[in-house]
């Protein structure tokens, strides 16, 4: 597995580890729980896997020219390593309410997929702009990784405040 992508899948299972079910559902009013967090991130892997897959089938990249705007989202989140806060979640990454022990243990399954076909198009395709980011544009297959263990470590961090709020509110980590 590509390491930054092994750094993220450890990230990931570190916030959770112990976690029982009640304290992944527990959420501060209008907030998510970690476990809609984690799904969140699940379903990101999960559309980044599938647009990987329409590179396959269409047999070359999938990408637009970037516009001004998103050169530099692009920027601040790959270049300076920072995701924006209080940015709302694109539609298909909003949690639906998948089963906690369903997120929790297939999200390393997703990631290692997505690491996998991503490393396919990089393979066939090289190192240019490989496929279209909603958000930031035409990115290529490091700067995929990249985003997503920014975007990850970002929600590492929402899930331990969790853990700690959620103990602090008197539940049981």
């Amino acid at each position: 597995m590509d390491s930054l992508l092994e750094e993220l899948k450890q990230a990931l299972e570190s916030a959770v580890k112990g976690l029982p079910d009640e304290q992944m559902i527990w959420h501060p009013a209008g907030k998510w729980c970690a476990a809609e967090v984690l799904e969140h991130l699940y379903l990101t892997y999960t559309g980044t896997v599938k647009g990987f897959e329409r590179v396959l089938e269409a047999g070359k990249p999938l990408v637009a020219r970037a516009s001004m705007r998103q050169r530099v989202r692009a920027l601040v989140v790959l270049g300076f390593n920072h995701l924006p806060k209080g940015r709302k979640a694109p539609k298909n990454t909003v949690p639906r309410g998948l089963p906690v022990e369903k997120v929790k243990g297939d999200v390393a399954l997703k990631i290692a997929a997505m690491d996998a076909i991503i490393a396919q198009c990089e393979a066939r395709f090289g190192r240019g702009k490989v496929l279209d980011h909603p958000i930031l544009g035409p990115l290529t297959a490091a700067q995929w990784r990249k985003f997503h263990l920014i975007h990850g470590r970002h929600h590492v961090k929402q899930i331990l405040r969790l853990r700690g709020q959620g103990k602090d509110e008197g539940q049981s980590v």
